[in-house]
């Protein structure tokens, strides 16, 4: 799954496009650096506003080709090496924010 996401920010809150065109809303938690690279570490919003329950989600952050465009696209990630190195990075620096279950 190679699909681009693109989003915009409102306070703390990121709406994001599905594959299916659907707006997602996602409650900004993290940008974690690794490699050279960065990604977006998410929680799932529900409908009431809520935060919902269960796993994060991680995006890895690409700038636009458009040298004249700040715009960001978050793309998803098929590594699951990086994805584990991701969260124990966000897990290490927000361990007494979160109950994380492994």
């Amino acid at each position: 799954m190679d699909e681009n996401y693109e989003g915009e920010d409102l306070d703390n809150i990121v709406i994001l496009n599905d594959e299916d065109g659907n707006e997602v809303k996602f409650e900004f938690l993290d940008l974690v650096e690794l490699d050279d690279e960065e990604y977006v570490v998410l929680l799932p919003v529900t409908e009431e506003g809520e935060e919902e329950e269960g796993e994060v989600v991680i995006l890895k952050v690409e700038d636009s080709d458009d040298e004249d465009s700040d715009e960001e696209s978050y793309v998803s990630i098929e590594d699951e090496e990086v994805l584990s190195k991701v969260f124990e990075i966000f897990k290490e620096k927000f361990k007494d924010d979160f109950d994380f279950v492994d």
